[in-house]
Protein backbone atom coordinates (compact mmCIF):
# COMPACT_ATOMS: atom_id res chain seq x y z
CA UNK A 1 0.00 0.00 0.00
CA UNK A 2 1.17 3.54 -0.88
CA UNK A 3 4.03 2.16 -2.97
CA UNK A 4 5.78 5.04 -4.71
CA UNK A 5 8.59 3.02 -6.28
CA UNK A 6 9.83 4.58 -9.50
CA UNK A 7 8.18 7.93 -8.79
CA UNK A 8 10.07 11.23 -8.77
CA UNK A 9 8.92 13.78 -6.21
CA UNK A 10 9.78 17.43 -5.58
CA UNK A 11 9.19 18.68 -2.04
CA UNK A 12 9.66 22.37 -1.31
CA UNK A 13 10.67 23.63 2.11
CA UNK A 14 12.22 20.23 2.75
CA UNK A 15 14.85 21.34 5.25
CA UNK A 16 12.83 20.88 8.43
CA UNK A 17 9.45 20.29 10.04
CA UNK A 18 6.62 19.15 7.79
CA UNK A 19 8.71 19.36 4.62
CA UNK A 20 11.42 17.13 6.02
CA UNK A 21 8.85 14.62 7.31
CA UNK A 22 7.12 14.53 3.92
CA UNK A 23 10.37 14.07 2.01
CA UNK A 24 11.50 11.31 4.35
CA UNK A 25 8.23 9.37 4.14
CA UNK A 26 7.93 9.66 0.36
CA UNK A 27 11.47 8.29 0.06
CA UNK A 28 10.67 5.49 2.51
CA UNK A 29 7.76 4.52 0.23
CA UNK A 30 10.12 4.27 -2.73
CA UNK A 31 10.06 7.70 -4.38
CA UNK A 32 13.21 9.48 -5.45
CA UNK A 33 12.93 12.82 -3.66
CA UNK A 34 14.26 16.17 -4.78
CA UNK A 35 14.44 18.08 -1.51
CA UNK A 36 14.23 21.78 -2.31
CA UNK A 37 15.26 24.51 0.12
CA UNK A 38 17.41 27.62 0.32
CA UNK A 39 21.17 27.21 0.20
CA UNK A 40 22.32 23.83 1.49
CA UNK A 41 19.59 23.62 4.13
CA UNK A 42 18.13 20.43 2.63
CA UNK A 43 21.42 18.54 3.00
CA UNK A 44 20.51 16.99 6.41
CA UNK A 45 17.21 15.75 4.99
CA UNK A 46 18.97 14.13 2.06
CA UNK A 47 21.59 12.60 4.36
CA UNK A 48 18.86 11.11 6.55
CA UNK A 49 17.11 9.63 3.52
CA UNK A 50 20.36 8.15 2.22
CA UNK A 51 21.09 6.76 5.66
CA UNK A 52 17.77 4.92 5.59
CA UNK A 53 18.52 3.49 2.16
CA UNK A 54 16.34 5.87 0.17
CA UNK A 55 16.98 7.96 -2.91
CA UNK A 56 17.19 11.74 -2.69
CA UNK A 57 19.04 14.80 -3.87
CA UNK A 58 19.12 18.38 -2.66
CA UNK A 59 18.04 21.33 -4.79
CA UNK A 60 19.07 24.82 -3.74
CA UNK A 61 16.29 27.24 -4.61
CA UNK A 62 14.66 30.45 -3.50
CA UNK A 63 11.02 29.63 -4.24
CA UNK A 64 10.26 33.32 -4.86
CA UNK A 65 12.71 33.31 -7.80
CA UNK A 66 10.74 32.05 -10.81
CA UNK A 67 13.86 31.41 -12.86
CA UNK A 68 15.40 29.30 -10.09
CA UNK A 69 12.19 27.30 -9.73
CA UNK A 70 12.07 26.58 -13.46
CA UNK A 71 15.74 25.54 -13.37
CA UNK A 72 15.07 23.04 -10.57
CA UNK A 73 12.24 21.47 -12.55
CA UNK A 74 14.24 21.43 -15.80
CA UNK A 75 17.18 19.82 -14.01
CA UNK A 76 14.97 17.14 -12.48
CA UNK A 77 13.51 16.34 -15.90
CA UNK A 78 16.96 16.18 -17.48
CA UNK A 79 18.21 13.74 -14.84
CA UNK A 80 15.13 11.58 -14.33
CA UNK A 81 12.91 12.07 -17.37
CA UNK A 82 9.75 12.58 -15.34
CA UNK A 83 8.15 14.29 -12.36
CA UNK A 84 5.30 12.45 -10.69
CA UNK A 85 4.73 14.31 -7.44
CA UNK A 86 4.97 17.95 -6.41
CA UNK A 87 4.50 18.93 -2.77
CA UNK A 88 4.20 22.68 -2.27
CA UNK A 89 5.22 23.03 1.36
CA UNK A 90 7.52 26.06 1.57
CA UNK A 91 6.02 28.70 3.81
CA UNK A 92 6.81 31.61 6.09
CA UNK A 93 4.99 33.81 8.59
CA UNK A 94 5.29 37.56 9.13
CA UNK A 95 2.64 38.05 11.80
CA UNK A 96 1.27 41.47 12.67
CA UNK A 97 -2.07 43.20 13.11
CA UNK A 98 -3.20 44.58 9.77
CA UNK A 99 -3.02 48.21 10.91
CA UNK A 100 0.69 47.71 11.62
CA UNK A 101 1.56 45.26 8.87
CA UNK A 102 4.18 46.45 6.42
CA UNK A 103 3.54 45.96 2.73
CA UNK A 104 6.76 43.94 2.47
CA UNK A 105 5.48 41.51 5.12
CA UNK A 106 2.37 40.98 3.01
CA UNK A 107 4.29 40.62 -0.25
CA UNK A 108 6.88 38.18 1.12
CA UNK A 109 4.27 35.84 2.63
CA UNK A 110 2.12 35.80 -0.51
CA UNK A 111 5.19 35.30 -2.73
CA UNK A 112 6.55 32.41 -0.66
CA UNK A 113 3.35 30.65 0.35
CA UNK A 114 1.13 31.15 -2.69
CA UNK A 115 2.89 32.50 -5.77
CA UNK A 116 5.68 29.91 -5.48
CA UNK A 117 3.07 27.14 -5.60
CA UNK A 118 1.72 28.63 -8.83
CA UNK A 119 5.20 28.80 -10.39
CA UNK A 120 6.14 25.25 -9.37
CA UNK A 121 2.79 23.83 -10.49
CA UNK A 122 3.01 25.59 -13.84
CA UNK A 123 6.53 24.23 -14.34
CA UNK A 124 5.62 20.59 -13.63
CA UNK A 125 2.26 20.50 -15.40
CA UNK A 126 3.54 20.05 -18.93
CA UNK A 127 5.60 16.92 -18.14
CA UNK A 128 2.80 15.54 -15.96
CA UNK A 129 0.26 16.01 -18.75
CA UNK A 130 2.67 14.48 -21.26
CA UNK A 131 3.10 11.39 -19.10
CA UNK A 132 -0.67 11.25 -18.48
CA UNK A 133 -0.47 11.43 -14.71
CA UNK A 134 0.78 13.30 -11.70
CA UNK A 135 0.05 14.41 -8.16
CA UNK A 136 0.18 17.96 -6.84
CA UNK A 137 -0.32 18.41 -3.10
CA UNK A 138 -0.13 21.80 -1.40
CA UNK A 139 0.19 22.39 2.32
CA UNK A 140 -2.37 24.93 3.51
CA UNK A 141 -3.39 25.51 7.14
CA UNK A 142 -6.43 25.52 9.39
CA UNK A 143 -5.82 29.28 9.54
CA UNK A 144 -6.69 29.43 5.85
CA UNK A 145 -10.11 28.04 6.77
CA UNK A 146 -10.80 29.92 10.02
CA UNK A 147 -8.73 33.09 9.82
CA UNK A 148 -6.63 34.28 12.75
CA UNK A 149 -6.04 37.73 14.18
CA UNK A 150 -2.59 39.02 13.32
CA UNK A 151 -2.19 36.65 10.38
CA UNK A 152 -4.10 38.30 7.54
CA UNK A 153 -1.20 37.71 5.16
CA UNK A 154 -0.66 34.09 6.19
CA UNK A 155 -4.38 33.26 6.21
CA UNK A 156 -4.83 34.84 2.79
CA UNK A 157 -1.94 32.83 1.35
CA UNK A 158 -3.21 29.56 2.80
CA UNK A 159 -6.82 30.18 1.77
CA UNK A 160 -5.49 31.10 -1.66
CA UNK A 161 -3.83 27.70 -1.96
CA UNK A 162 -7.21 26.05 -1.48
CA UNK A 163 -8.91 28.08 -4.21
CA UNK A 164 -5.92 27.72 -6.51
CA UNK A 165 -5.83 23.95 -6.05
CA UNK A 166 -9.54 23.47 -6.68
CA UNK A 167 -9.41 25.55 -9.85
CA UNK A 168 -6.36 23.69 -11.12
CA UNK A 169 -7.91 20.34 -10.24
CA UNK A 170 -10.77 21.12 -12.62
CA UNK A 171 -8.36 22.12 -15.37
CA UNK A 172 -6.21 18.98 -15.36
CA UNK A 173 -8.48 16.18 -14.12
CA UNK A 174 -9.01 14.87 -17.65
CA UNK A 175 -5.24 14.44 -17.95
CA UNK A 176 -5.12 12.20 -14.84
CA UNK A 177 -3.33 14.83 -12.76
CA UNK A 178 -4.84 15.21 -9.30
CA UNK A 179 -4.52 18.37 -7.23
CA UNK A 180 -5.27 18.34 -3.52
CA UNK A 181 -4.57 20.20 -0.31
CA UNK A 182 -3.56 19.11 3.17
CA UNK A 183 -4.58 21.61 5.85
CA UNK A 184 -2.70 20.99 9.11
CA UNK A 185 -3.82 22.36 12.43
CA UNK A 186 -1.41 23.09 15.27
CA UNK A 187 1.61 20.91 14.46
CA UNK A 188 4.68 20.64 16.66
CA UNK A 189 7.29 22.37 14.46
CA UNK A 190 9.81 25.18 14.82
CA UNK A 191 7.15 27.59 13.51
CA UNK A 192 4.58 26.72 16.20
CA UNK A 193 7.21 26.58 18.94
CA UNK A 194 7.80 30.26 18.27
CA UNK A 195 4.21 31.00 19.34
CA UNK A 196 3.98 32.34 22.89
CA UNK A 197 3.04 29.85 25.59
CA UNK A 198 -0.30 31.52 26.32
CA UNK A 199 -1.30 31.71 22.65
CA UNK A 200 -0.22 28.12 22.04
CA UNK A 201 -2.26 27.01 25.04
CA UNK A 202 -5.31 28.87 23.74
CA UNK A 203 -5.00 27.13 20.38
CA UNK A 204 -4.34 23.70 21.93
CA UNK A 205 -7.48 24.03 24.05
CA UNK A 206 -9.50 24.03 20.81
CA UNK A 207 -8.21 20.60 19.73
CA UNK A 208 -10.70 17.80 20.55
CA UNK A 209 -7.99 15.13 20.39
CA UNK A 210 -6.18 17.03 23.12
CA UNK A 211 -2.70 17.25 21.61
CA UNK A 212 -0.63 19.02 19.04
CA UNK A 213 -0.10 17.13 15.82
CA UNK A 214 3.21 15.75 14.67
CA UNK A 215 4.86 16.40 11.33
CA UNK A 216 4.55 12.67 10.65
CA UNK A 217 0.74 13.01 10.82
CA UNK A 218 0.83 15.50 7.97
CA UNK A 219 3.37 13.47 6.00
CA UNK A 220 1.09 10.42 6.14
CA UNK A 221 -1.76 12.42 4.59
CA UNK A 222 0.49 13.74 1.84
CA UNK A 223 1.82 10.24 1.12
CA UNK A 224 -1.74 8.96 0.73
CA UNK A 225 -2.74 11.73 -1.67
CA UNK A 226 0.46 11.13 -3.69
CA UNK A 227 -0.27 7.42 -4.05
CA UNK A 228 -2.21 5.37 -6.57
CA UNK A 229 -4.75 4.64 -3.84
CA UNK A 230 -5.86 8.29 -4.07
CA UNK A 231 -6.26 8.29 -7.85
CA UNK A 232 -9.99 9.12 -7.60
CA UNK A 233 -9.50 12.05 -5.22
CA UNK A 234 -8.97 15.57 -6.56
CA UNK A 235 -9.86 19.12 -5.59
CA UNK A 236 -10.13 18.14 -1.93
CA UNK A 237 -8.88 19.55 1.37
CA UNK A 238 -7.72 16.87 3.80
CA UNK A 239 -7.73 18.38 7.29
CA UNK A 240 -5.09 17.08 9.69
CA UNK A 241 -5.98 19.04 12.80
CA UNK A 242 -7.17 16.74 15.57
CA UNK A 243 -10.74 17.92 15.06
CA UNK A 244 -9.81 21.57 15.56
CA UNK A 245 -11.92 22.64 12.55
CA UNK A 246 -15.04 20.63 11.92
Amino acid sequence: MFDLSGKVAIVTGASRGIGRAVATLLAARGAHVIAAARGDHAAPTVAAIHGAGGGAEAASVDVTDSGAVEAVVAGALARHGRIDILVNNAGITRDQLLLRMKRDDWDQVIATNLTAAFVFAQAVLRPMIRQRGGRIVSISSVVGQTGNAGQANYAASKAGLIGFSRALAREVASRHVTVNVVAPGLIDTDMTRAISGQAQGDWAAQIPLGRLGDAADVAAAVCFLASDEASYITGQVLAVNGGMYM
